[in-house]
C-alpha cells in the first residue's frame, strides 16, 4: 500500500495544526516548516476544509486551525477522504478496459481485504495519539519550530 502526496501533507497538515490548539496557521508558515510546496499543501488544505477536518478563514487574521478536536479525527477517516482509490493492483487491460482473467480471478477479494484490514488498524488512531505524550508534541515542536 503505497499513499500519496496529498495524504501524506493532509497528515502533516493536521498534525501541525493540533500542536497548535486554538491558534490559525497560515499555509506559507506549515509549508516553510515543512519544506513541502505550498500549491500542494493549498489543494489539501481545501480538501480538509471541505471534508469538515479544518476550519479556513481568509484574509489577513485568517488561516487554518482544526475544525474539531483532535481526538476526534480517527486517521482511518482522513485517509479515506484523501485517497482517490484503494485499488492494489491495475485489473484493466489498456486496449480492452476490460481484465483478461476477471472470469477466473480471485485475487480481488483477498487484496479488498487487505485494504480494508490497513484502514481498519488506522481507524484505532486519531490524530492526538499522533501528538500525545506530551514528550512526543515536544519532539514535534522542536522539530517544527514551535517548542
Amino acid at each position: 500500500m503505497h499513499l500519496t502526496l496529498h495524504t501524506d501533507y493532509a497528515l502533516r497538515l493536521l498534525m501541525y495544526l493540533a500542536l497548535r490548539p486554538g491558534r490559525r496557521c497560515t499555509i506559507e508558515e506549515v509549508a516553510g516548516a515543512y519544506g513541502i510546496s505550498r500549491n500542494h499543501l493549498m489543494k489539501v488544505a481545501l480538501t480538509l476544509a471541505r471534508e469538515g477536518f479544518v476550519d479556513s478563514l481568509r484574509g489577513r487574521s485568517g488561516g487554518l486551525r482544526l475544525a474539531m478536536a483532535p481526538q476526534q479525527i480517527r486517521l482511518g477517516a482522513v485517509v479515506r477522504r484523501t485517497e482517490d482509490s484503494f485499488d492494489l493492483v491495475e485489473c484493466f487491460d489498456a486496449a480492452s478496459n476490460t481484465c483478461v482473467i476477471a472470469p477466473g480471478c480471485r485475487l480481488k477479494q483477498p487484496l479488498a481485504a487487505a485494504a480494508q484490514a490497513f484502514l481498519g488498524v488506522l481507524d484505532g488512531y486519531t490524530l492526538a495519539d499522533l501528538t500525545a505524550p506530551p514528550a512526543t508534541a515536544r519532539t514535534l515542536g522542536r522539530l517544527l519550530g514551535t517548542a
